[in-house]
């Protein structure tokens, strides 16, 4: 039986999130039915990562193969993009795809994933990325992405990242590391770019909101890593919306 890798973007505004879920709209829950229109039989379906409600991806990973052994995925590789796209909904798209071996897990084998998260900044809402970006309000200025810049730097390394992780959380190990941290103006926008061996549960969006209370003067750029070393949740900013957030790439050895 063949093991087929999808990549996947989405725009998650109306899913709640990546996985099954009891009578609610998921990603997880379109591609299953997309598979079982598009290959005739139901697939075992594994994705990269569980993203939140609300959230989107650029570049999600997920591998598909046959239930049962006496099926067959006969569909071209380079045909099964087209094949299901014609069965998944205008917010959802197939990529590429590409044959892996069997034993190959696209989230327990991922090295690295790539988040970012774009804000409007701007004083006027900016109609075609409602639920896309997070729309600040305001303009940010040159100091403030200075200011940002500076304190997103503190992020890169390994450390305990408990005071970005949401309350409640059942992680106990709670260190990540951190192999880039950015902040870049992009027209309106400004956006943070993290990557990362992995990430708990809302740790991009609290550092998000940390950042911004950073622009804002809440917090000093110098003191994020007493933040980081504190391990306490309160210490940190709030957590910004889902809208902005976009996981954008997985890397897997070779």
């Amino acid at each position: 039986m063949k093991k087929i890798l999808l990549t996947i973007s989405y725009n998650g505004h109306n899913y709640y999130g990546y996985q099954l879920q009891n009578d609610k709209p998921t990603i997880a829950l379109e591609i299953n039915r997309a598979t079982k229109e598009a290959f005739g039989f139901e697939c075992d379906v594994k994705g990269c990562s569980r993203t939140d409600s609300g959230v989107h991806a650029l570049g999600f990973c997920l591998t598909v193969e046959p239930k049962s052994e006496n099926d067959e995925i006969t569909v071209p590789i380079e045909k099964i993009p087209i094949a299901m796209n014609i069965k998944l909904p205008n917010d959802i798209s197939v990529l590429s795809a590409r044959e892996v071996k069997k034993d190959f897990h696209p989230r327990y084998d991922a090295v690295k994933k790539e988040y970012v998260y774009k804000i409007h900044a701007s004083r006027i809402r900016n109609p075609f990325y409602s639920n896309l970006a997070l729309e600040y309000g305001r303009e940010i200025s040159d100091e403030g992405i200075e200011k940002m810049t500076h304190a997103a730097t503190f992020f890169k390394g390994t450390h305990n990242f408990d005071a970005f992780m949401s309350v409640g959380s059942q992680i106990e190990n709670t260190e990540r590391t951190v192999y880039e941290s950015r902040v870049e103006r992009n027209g309106d926008f400004v956006e943070f770019t993290v990557c990362a061996d992995g990430f708990l549960y809302n740790m991009v969006r609290i550092m998000v909101g940390t950042l911004l209370f950073v622009e804002s003067g809440k917090i000093l750029p110098e003191e994020i890593p007493e933040i980081l070393a504190s391990r306490k949740r309160e210490n940190a900013g709030f957590t910004a919306k889902p809208d902005g957030l976009y996981l954008k790439k997985i890397y897997y050895n070779g």
